[in-house]
């Protein structure tokens, strides 16, 4: 496997992840560089992590992975995107504006995603063991796509989420959700 194609592979298994990131910037509004670093983390290392331990794991548990991986996908997202979407309607009572609850950065909102999002690097990973692909440079490669594709993602986001306001987090649950119904829908062999 060539540069060009790992390259590929590699910008291809961020879309989900970049995709989330916008979300996350939704409800940011103004999201800083910390923040944007934070969300790139997580989703880079697990986009890296991911392929690492399908490799390692090779065709030994690629039977029971593929059984259940797009369930464990579609239930995370949508759990997520449902939080985000029940948050869109609560009103601060403070104030009387709507208020993001969903949209922190620690490990409890973060974990879910980025597994959710990197479950699919999975079986790139056994792919890698099958076709002898140097591991190392492809994960590297696969993690850095990721870290910069998702923070340009949050900061996207952030934009979007200044300009519509409260809709923003709702879009992005609905966003999440639609995430979880692809997954779902491409491994049923229907889209």
């Amino acid at each position: 496997m060539g540069i060009l194609e790992l390259l590929l592979t590699a910008v291809g298994l961020s879309m989900d992840a970049m995709a989330v990131s916008i979300c996350k910037g939704f409800g940011l509004r103004k999201p800083t560089f910390k923040n944007c670093l934070v969300v790139g983390i997580y989703f880079g290392v697990f986009q890296a992590v991911m392929p690492l331990l399908g490799y390692w794991g090779g065709t030994l548990f690629h039977a029971q992975i593929e059984t259940y991986d797009h369930w464990i996908a579609f239930g995370l997202l949508v759990f997520i995107g449902g939080r985000m979407i029940a948050g869109s309607f609560h009103k601060d009572s403070r104030n009387g504006k709507y208020r993001a609850e969903t949209n922190a950065l620690g490990a409890k909102e973060m974990l879910p995603l980025a597994i959710a999002t990197s479950i699919d690097a999975l079986a790139v990973g056994i792919t890698f063991a099958v076709l002898n692909v140097r591991v190392m440079p492809a994960i590297t490669l696969i993690g850095a796509t990721t870290l910069l594709l998702s923070m340009g993602g949050v900061k996207v986001g952030g934009i979007f989420g200044e300009k519509f306001k409260t809709k923003a987090e709702f879009i992005g649950g609905v966003i999440l959700v639609l995430i979880g119904l692809k997954i779902l829908f491409d491994h049923a062999g229907v889209l």
